[in-house]
């Protein structure tokens, strides 16, 4: 006859009311967990250390609508996360809503302009009311396009600053007293190019290597607060991230092609990202902060083509 061990998991609010049962609890063990009313039981043979991970349980996502976004939306929802999914696409927004919740999770959608004068403010202050406040933020929301030294325009250099350095910078400035509030993490989706130069991406690499730097210098400023701030760095990714912008006309023949660029032979999928973001935002990694983290199948490596 089989030993049970029943244990109660919560994780108490300042406020003194427990939040859900994480899926993660809910999956242990293969399917040999049973939840009845926020109860637990598990095989004797099971158990060895069963502590919830209080990280990650109100998370704030920009560039929520698609992409890397999108996939770490939905891979919070698999934790049981609270998910503000913020982005400029309302029916987009409402598909990862739907897709959070299936997973397990609960999302509210935010449809805003990160770049607009009152977007940090307004997401912040959505996040306070709609999921109580943000334990975990992801600057996803980002553009590329192509241009040179000879031929970028003060307009282009300046819309991509502001998207995906500018938009960052403002939207951690406005979060700050709530992250401080819970002793939160931030990641900052970066690039490969944030930490090397590639040709005829000038503003882009310019902005992402900006965006690595606001990582170190922020999580310098926020780890007396208990504060973590890292970036992901990857390469090229399976999403609509060239193809809305047409910076590569032929997408299906740069991806080909992006197989022999990267020395593991084969370019990335959105979910790989996310579950890195995962990592970096989880109790974890605590004692990680200030990093830009290559996930890029070994393309910071290898000399450009």
């Amino acid at each position: 006859m089989e030993s049970f061990c029943v244990l109660r998991v919560t994780a108490a609010a300042d406020s003194g009311a427990a939040k859900p049962v994480p899926s993660a609890f809910r999956r242990l063990a293969g399917g040999s967990v049973a939840e009845a009313s926020g109860w637990l039981s598990l095989r004797r043979d099971t158990v060895q250390v069963v502590l919830q991970n209080v990280a990650m349980q109100m998370v704030v996502v920009t560039g929520a609508s698609s992409g890397i976004g999108r996939a770490a939306a939905i891979r919070f929802g698999r934790e049981g996360a609270a998910v503000l999914a913020v982005g400029r696409k309302a029916p987009e927004l409402d598909g990862v809503a739907q897709a959070v919740t299936s997973a397990g999770g609960r999302c509210v959608p935010f449809v805003a302009d990160v770049t607009a004068a009152d977007a940090p403010e307004a997401i912040a202050r959505k996040a306070g009311a709609s999921i109580g406040g943000i334990d975990a933020l992801v600057n996803a929301a980002g553009i590329i396009a192509n241009g040179t030294v000879e031929n970028t325009s003060d307009a282009a250099w300046d819309e991509m600053l502001d998207i995906n350095l500018r938009a960052p910078f403002r939207l951690m400035r406005a979060a700050a007293p709530l992250l401080v509030a819970s002793k939160g993490s931030v990641v900052n989706v970066s690039s490969v190019t944030g930490l090397r130069a590639f040709p005829g991406v000038l503003a882009y690499c310019v902005s992402k290597a900006g965006l690595d730097q606001l990582t170190r210098c922020a999580a310098l400023e926020m780890a007396p607060h208990g504060v973590r701030v890292n970036a992901v760095n990857p390469g090229v990714v399976v999403t609509e991230l060239h193809t809305v912008t047409n910076s590569v006309p032929d997408y299906a023949g740069f991806l080909e092609r992006s197989k022999t660029t990267h020395p593991i032979g084969r370019v990335g999928q959105a979910d790989e990202i996310a579950t890195l973001v995962l990592f970096l935002l989880s109790d974890d990694a605590g004692w990680i902060t200030g990093v830009t983290y290559s996930i890029d199948g070994g393309r910071a490596l290898a000399s450009a083509r």
